[in-house]
């Protein structure tokens, strides 16, 4: 598995979408109120999801894997609970996801092409790679 990125919980979307920005990440999906992702030069993806009170987890932590199913299974062999098997999202990944013994989120997905090139990518953010 590869980490992938992280998401983090936001109070106030515009304050959060511009701090991320002042500190150099590209926004690739504005969606206000709720969510926003970032990519950084090489490719990592960090984004801030909307929530309602600061007391609540707010973390997820995203590994991303092609043999998602496989590694599931795996993983529930050696013993660990999942809170959801793998399901297709509408955004296009197929996530599954499970808990740290803290109660942080993780979230094991397989995102392919639209882990960073959604049909939804802010216009202007694509970046230059071998398919342009």
């Amino acid at each position: 598995m590869r980490l992938n990125q992280v998401t983090v919980g936001c109070l106030d979307y515009a304050a959060s979408v511009a701090f991320y920005q002042a500190l150099g990440l590209r926004l690739i999906v504005d969606a206000p109120p709720r969510y926003a992702r970032f990519e950084t030069a090489t490719g990592e993806t960090f984004s801030v999801h909307e929530v309602n009170e600061v007391s609540s987890s707010t973390t997820v932590v995203y590994f991303e894997t092609e043999t998602l199913d496989e590694t599931v299974e795996a993983l529930k062999g050696a013993g660990l609970t999942f809170t959801c098997d793998p399901v297709d999202q509408s955004w296009g990944w197929r996530e599954a996801r499970l808990q740290d013994p803290a109660g942080n989120e993780i979230c094991l997905f397989w995102g392919g092409e639209n882990r960073r090139f959604p049909p939804w990518r802010v216009d202007g953010a694509r970046t230059h790679d071998a398919r342009e």
